[in-house]
């Protein structure tokens, strides 16, 4: 149980798994978005607080030196996100109120991407107090859902309150508690659990597998794996469908490419997908239309906003962006332009600058874990984690959810860890 897991835990691990366990409780305070941007801080100053307390050794290696080159990519790169803010917001005189409501959206947002992938890197957190608090979150979404459809059985409203937690700032779906929304188009219950909206419901769900699935305990594991599907089911995300259901099929064959079996079946796999490419080819369109077609309205507005996005990107602002987000015309619903897509928002708010500033470290991460994925558990899970990441960038703004995904980060950094390195790396070399 949970008080064998914990025992001779750190605080940190304590904080980080009462914030997991605890997520449903937090959410109906209204209080998940301050949750997930204040603790990663709170660490931060922990970590500190117990250095300077406790002091380093002289034979001791100093925290920072250990730090893995990815995660140091990670935290420039956010810093470069900062430094992309600063300029455009000079560069287009939108005045210091202006700049220093951005700079704590940006503390909020980009931060955070970096921030927890340092606290799993330097932090001694075991991933599997990270596993648990993750299967007791997912399985709550399972009571939570059955409420939700005995509420919608009996015509009863799903909206509960707005938080007056909104005051302290932030996206105001992120205070909205509610069982479930409405689907515009359909009319139809459809569940958002935790996150703001019902696709970030599909994000969750599919970090929460991946996580789940490395917990030891066969029934918390269960739990947890049911929880992730519940959630995936009901917050209809198109995406969310198709990745939850590719994920640990790709994840099981990435990790196996120094197997000569995997490498046999490729090249028994790739002749006969030449030999079928059209046919292949015509089914993965027409599906592709087909999901396109089912939310025509939600489409339109997508392709249109990115439209806008990269037009203006290129015209007004191609180096350091505009600087902040910019509703758009009646066409696109008044929607920020540059929402729905991680690329074009970067392109459109931190320009050229913001978008390789996170296009490098994911980029050369998701190819380091591949790598790993050959020796670690921990890196497979983070594999899969980066897969994630890179395909909801193309339907989700990372930086607005980061609050409710921060355990995925927290699990990246964990397995850059040097010690859960070279144990993975270990147990490999005495396999063979």
């Amino acid at each position: 149980m949970a008080s064998n897991l914990l025992y001779k835990s750190s605080p940190e691990e304590r904080i980080i798994f009462y914030s997991l366990a605890g997520t449903y409780g937090v959410y109906v305070l209204g209080g998940m978005y301050i949750l997930g941007s204040v603790l990663g801080w709170l660490l931060v100053m922990l970590f500190v607080l117990k250095v300077f307390m406790r002091g380093t050794p002289a034979s001791t290696v100093h925290p920072l030196l250990l730090i893995s080159p990815l995660v140091w990519l990670w935290v420039i790169s956010m810093l470069t996100m900062l430094l992309a803010l600063l300029v455009a917001h000079i560069d287009r005189r939108l005045g210091t109120g202006m700049t220093i409501k951005s700079t704590i959206g940006w503390a909020k947002g980009w931060a955070l991407i970096a921030l927890f992938p340092l606290l799993g890197n330097l932090l001694n957190i075991n991933p599997a107090i990270v596993a648990r608090g993750c299967c007791i979150a997912a399985f709550s979404s399972v009571p939570f859902a059955v409420i939700g459809v005995l509420f919608y059985s009996l015509g009863l409203p799903g909206e509960i309150y707005m938080s007056p937690l909104k005051a302290i700032g932030g996206p105001l779906e992120a205070f909205n508690v509610r069982l479930f929304g409405l689907n515009p188009e359909t009319h139809m219950a459809r569940w958002q659990f935790i996150a703001p909206w019902a696709p970030a419901a599909g994000l969750m769900s599919c970090f929460y597998l991946l996580i789940c699935l490395q917990e030891k305990d066969q029934a918390w594991r269960l739990m947890g794996v049911l929880g992730a599907t519940v959630m995936c089911l009901l917050s209809q995300s198109r995406a969310g469908w198709v990745i939850f259901m590719a994920i640990v099929p790709m994840v099981i064959g990435l990790s196996q490419l120094r197997n000569p079996k995997v490498w046999l079946a490729t090249g028994v796999i790739i002749p006969s997908m030449i030999l079928l490419g059209q046919p292949i080819y015509e089914w993965v369109l027409d599906s592709y239309l087909q999901v396109k077609q089912s939310r025509p309205g939600s489409t339109r507005v997508r392709e249109t906003l990115a439209r806008i996005a990269i037009q203006r990107w290129a015209n007004e602002a191609p180096i350091w962006g505009h600087g902040v987000v910019e509703r758009g015309p009646k066409i696109v619903e008044h929607m920020p332009i540059g929402s729905h897509h991680s690329w074009y928002g970067l392109l459109y708010v931190k320009g050229a600058v913001g978008f390789l500033a996170l296009a490098l470290p994911l980029a050369l991460t998701s190819i380091a874990m591949l790598i790993l994925a050959q020796y670690s558990k921990l890196a497979q899970t983070s594999l899969g984690i980066c897969i994630v990441i890179v395909a909801y960038s193309l339907f989700e703004n990372l930086e607005v959810l980061v609050y409710i995904y921060w355990p995925a980060l927290l699990w990246l950094g964990i397995s850059l860890n040097p010690k859960n390195l070279q144990v993975g790396l270990s147990k490999k070399i005495a396999q063979a």
